[in-house]
């Protein structure tokens, strides 16, 4: 084909040389010099975006995991128990996704009943803590990954989850001990991540756009909750007791 894209031979004046000739001399043109040059630009330029996704995702390259420490808390004051990897997805937040909200859930069940559900794997769903009535505190999640708790994809991306023991309709499952445990996970949640202490930020289940769900319910005391989350924000810093990795999550 002509350099024209035309489909006949190219004409040429009398007496010019012919490119055949400067082939078989060995020459190189300089289009096919810029051509080629163009190209390893655009070849670098690419392997340096390629490389620099890589290098953010690296942990998701088949056979190489981002290094995680078993049992390792996000919260001082939990005890790890680990949910089913099948109700949760791997990521690197907040680096991949923002964390800019905590859902605040309530079982319909016991505290054991929600270990054991979120621990199997056709259940399809886990928080990333569970709070007691008694006030321990269960992490089974890490922060950094993403939790199936909202049915809602973007709101799963960008938030942490907390169940809380209990059902909607009884007011008497809602203890003071639950209370102040999870207002001091949550002070504590907002404070590693930047969240607001507010109700914009700080939601119930019930909120979340598109879910079918009702909790926490009408017997949670949000004003109560709040205060409780504010005065744990601003609360001088104290030793918080750690819990066993190994330690039981018996109901």
């Amino acid at each position: 084909m002509g350099n024209n894209g035309s489909s006949g031979p190219p004409r040429r004046p009398s007496g010019s040389s012919s490119s055949s000739s400067r082939k078989k001399s060995g020459g190189v043109s300089r289009r096919a010099l810029l051509i080629g040059g163009g190209a390893v630009a655009a070849a670098g330029t690419a392997a340096v975006l390629a490389r620099d996704t890589v290098k953010r995702l690296w942990w998701q390259v088949p056979g190489v995991e981002k290094p995680r420490k078993p049992g390792e808390l996000d919260y001082p004051g939990a005890t790890w128990v680990p949910a089913s990897e099948a109700n949760w997805r791997r990521a690197d937040r907040p680096d991949d996704f923002p964390v800019d909200r905590v859902i605040i859930h309530v079982t319909q069940g016991s505290f054991a009943s929600a270990v054991k559900v979120f621990q199997d794997p056709a259940h399809q769903a886990a928080t990333h803590y569970i709070v007691g009535q008694d006030g321990r505190v269960v992490q089974m999640i890490r922060e950094l990954d993403v939790a199936y708790q909202a049915g809602n994809r973007s709101y799963n991306e960008r938030a942490v989850g907390i169940e809380h023991e209990g059902f909607v309709d009884r007011p008497k499952d809602l203890t003071k001990e639950m209370y102040a445990a999870s207002a001091r996970l949550t002070a504590s949640i907002c404070a590693r991540h930047g969240i607001p202490v507010d109700r914009e930020h700080i939601i119930g289940h019930v909120e979340v756009p598109g879910t079918d769900h009702t909790d926490p319910g009408p017997h949670w005391d949000w004003d109560r909750y709040m205060e409780l989350v504010r005065r744990a924000a601003t609360a001088p810093a104290t030793a918080s007791p750690s819990a066993s990795p190994s330690a039981s999550a018996k109901g």
